[in-house]
């Protein structure tokens, strides 16, 4: 992380003893793109907000600021703990500095001075980020300050930019949340409080993003999870193990019904394997040394180290091994829904999203080189008409490469297979006509990968699903399959998982249907509302018929009012109501009302259960 020069000239002295700039204005980033110019527009406002807090709590200790996807946010030890009526007063201290027009000034020192001046200020994670960039090798540092026009410096932050020309050009922002955030993400180090702010360029923008909050509280899945019954966390059980209540388990089940049957009739075969392992086992796919930190701790039994299994492939990889394999026998698609334990630190554990026990929609294709592209496309395919099932709009496909400096350290050391198979990925996606984008250093160990970004209904952002090309993992198991000319070759692996872990993605689900799932994944499909006693038998007899066509029928039993009756199953979401009075056992036409619909519709009993087993056989999305 090595200083940019600074943009002022003729440098002197500052009252602090720092080498700073005199001039007539500001130092000005170079801005190269809107993008940039808004990441600016929110680093600065990192900034005013530091030094809005320095003047309500001046014994603050300063961590970092960073600019984050439509925002900021700074995490700070203070003298006490932060309540929501500090926010209304930390925005009202940042607009008075954004009125005041101050200006940011780019100074560059020599680090160790840096690291002296840190200490002086008393500002000790300042000065652990400046001594560990001393041990990276770095000789320079920068500061920004605000000054205001008179020349007086209102805020100092170690920091490498860039910001706007002045305080007043950070669009529009808001402070929304109060966090707690470990020092540097680790749970043994203090715990800070953290701000979190929007910035925007326009009022217009801000206000459809607070919009957009407000309806992702109502639609929080940890929220509707609990009101909708789907699944609960106990302290007994342990943090990031959720249990499926029968509702949520409906939901488990009905998706891996449809993964299974996409997946038979794609070719695919399906394997079962273990929860635990020995050592050896991860040592050879190298998952030990890459992935150590992600995995629950070993358990002796007789003498050896075993592991909870955290992922399948090594698993697979061993079921490929047990028959030999010719080029005729290519490509093998194994697939599984496999229950896997991952060690999440406590603090990034969150709802579904984030657990420490999975079930993945997990299958690994072992093919030639030449067979990849098709291989590849086809999973991309079957993506996308997961996509289309679920009404996902809007999803973007991020090619995950290696770094150069990661080789032999978080990447395995073969160099040119990366750039071929990187290629190899690239040319697929640019054939499939899929939106990709591609970012550095952020592949598996073994080899690149698609991460798959989808929207919500509402707009939010979801990292739900992966697909990886596997170049080094075969090799270490010693894979085989005999070529056409008999001689033994390596296959290729492809990791996928199209609908992810049947958390995280049930977790995006109802916040994507905002508990309102289409009826064939609807815990209940039916609830069958008989007006009075003399009405209940019908409504037994109906519930015994669409029990036995597979339909997932209740009787709200008479008792309470009909009126609550109903109410109850509009808040469990329920898609279809039948009120059952006197007409309806006489063999009148059904009132179904339809959740979230305002109009009843009048159906006979027949047509009724034909357009309810069509909706549901055919997975209709409304």
């Amino acid at each position: 992380m090595s200083a940019k020069k600074a943009h002022d000239k003729n440098p002197a002295m500052n009252s602090d003893g720092r080498t700073t700039a005199t001039g007539t204005g500001a130092a000005i980033d170079q801005v190269n793109s809107a993008e940039e110019k808004l990441n600016h527009m929110r680093h600065s406002c990192a900034h005013m907000l530091a030094q809005a807090v320095l003047e309500m709590f001046p014994e603050a200790k300063l961590g970092i600021g960073p600019t984050i996807e439509n925002g900021f946010y700074y995490d700070f030890e203070l003298p006490r703990t932060l309540i929501p009526e500090d926010l209304d007063i930390l925005q009202k201290k940042m607009e008075h500095i954004a009125k005041q027009r101050q200006t940011f000034h780019r100074v560059e020192e020599p680090i160790d001075k840096a690291v002296q001046f840190l200490k002086g200020k008393e500002q000790p994670y300042k000065v652990e980020i400046a001594e560990d960039l001393a041990k990276e090798g770095e000789r320079q540092v920068s500061f920004y300050e605000n000054r205001m026009k008179d020349g007086t410096m209102k805020f100092w932050d170690l920091c490498r930019g860039g910001h706007t020309e002045t305080t007043a050009d950070v669009g529009v922002f808001k402070l929304y949340k109060i966090a707690g955030a470990y020092w540097r993400g680790d749970e043994k180090r203090p715990m800070l409080q953290r701000i979190y702010g929007l910035c925007f360029e326009t009022k217009e923008e801000l206000q459809s993003y607070l919009n957009m909050l407000e309806e992702a509280k109502k639609r929080d899945h940890r929220k509707l999870g609990t009101e909708l019954e789907l699944f609960t966390f106990s302290e007994e059980i342990g943090a990031g193990l959720p249990l499926w209540l029968p509702n949520g388990t409906v939901i488990v089940e009905e998706l891996e019904k449809l993964a299974k049957e996409t997946e038979f009739q794609a070719g695919y075969k399906r394997v079962r394997t273990p929860l635990i392992t020995k050592e050896n086992l991860f040592i050879t796919s190298g998952h030990l040394p890459y992935y150590k930190e992600s995995m629950y701790a070993p358990m002796q039994i007789d003498n050896e180290d075993y592991y909870l299994k955290p992922m399948n492939c090594p698993f697979h990889h061993k079921c490929y091994d047990a028959t030999p394999k010719s080029y005729r026998d290519l490509p093998l698609r194994l697939a599984e829904y496999g229950t896997c334990h991952r060690y999440e630190d406590s603090g990034s554990l969150f709802g579904l999203m984030r657990v420490r026990y999975m079930q993945m929609n997990d299958a690994h294709i072992y093919c030639t080189e030449d067979q990849f592209e098709q291989e590849f496309l086809d999973v991309v395919k079957m993506y996308q008409k997961y996509f289309e099932m679920f009404g996902i709009e809007k999803f973007m496909m991020r090619l995950s490469m290696h770094s150069k400096e990661g080789l032999g350290k978080k990447y395995v050391d073969e160099p040119e297979l990366w750039l071929k198979t990187e290629d190899m990925v690239r040319k697929a996606m640019k054939k499939a006509d899929v939106p990709t984008t591609e970012i550095a250093d952020e592949a598996a160990f073994y080899g690149p990968k698609i991460d798959v970004q989808v929207w919500s209904a509402i707009g939010r952002e979801f990292t739900l699903a992966t697909n990886q090309i596997d170049f080094a993992v075969p090799k270490r198991f010693n894979l085989t399959y005999k070529d056409n000319e008999g001689k033994d070759q390596t296959p290729l692996c492809i990791h996928r998982a199209p609908l992810g872990t049947h958390e995280r993605f049930i977790g995006f689900l109802i916040e994507h249907f905002g508990g309102a799932f289409p009826t064939w994944l609807a815990p209940i499909q039916v609830r069958v509302i008989p007006v009075a006693d003399p009405h209940q038998d019908f409504a037994e007899e109906l519930r015994v018929e669409l029990m036995k066509l597979g339909v997932r029928v209740e009787i709200a039993e008479v008792g309470e009012s009909l009126g609550k009756r109903i109410r109850s199953a509009e808040m469990m979401k329920v898609p279809y109501m039948l009120v059952i009075g006197d007409k309806e056992v006489a063999g009148e036409n059904f009132a179904v009302r339809r959740y979230g619909q305002k109009d009843q519709k009048s159906l006979s009993r027949a047509d009724f259960v034909e357009m309810l087993l069509t909706e549901i056989r055919e997975r209709k999305l409304h």
